[in-house]
């Protein structure tokens, strides 16, 4: 059964930073895109950043760009979301998805995804 957990949330202080992982398994992490989602209250989910199956691409949201990174090791079949420089409006529920994908390629649009982990809670605050 296709499973994906993350782990890595917490509190930290704005300027702070945190590594988020997800780790998959039931499946072989090769052959999947990865994404990476956050929801704030009363707010929609929103697509952080994706990898391809071979790492070789990935996409990050102008939100994030320059302070988060998402890199994969398909040997530990666990994707992470380096995090940097925080900021409150940082604080959300983040969650990792992912797609079998036959190409290299990713997306950052929700409803490609058709498998969700539960997801990890990130507050910026001091």
């Amino acid at each position: 059964q296709l499973q994906l957990v993350e782990s890595g949330g917490g509190l930290v202080q704005p300027g702070g930073s945190l590594r988020l992982s997800c780790a998959v398994s039931g499946f072989t992490l090769d052959d999947y895109a990865i994404g990476w989602f956050r929801q704030a209250p009363g707010k929609e989910r929103e697509g952080v950043s994706c990898i391809s199956p071979s790492g070789g691409r990935t996409n990050v949201a102008d939100s994030v760009k320059g302070r988060f990174r998402i890199s994969r090791d398909n040997a530990k079949n666990t994707v992470y979301l380096q995090m940097a420089s925080l900021k409150p409006e940082d604080t959300a529920v983040y969650t990792c998805a992912a797609h079998r994908r036959g190409d290299d390629y990713c997306s950052t649009s929700r409803g490609w995804y058709a498998d969700w982990g539960q997801g990890t809670q990130v507050t910026v605050s001091s």
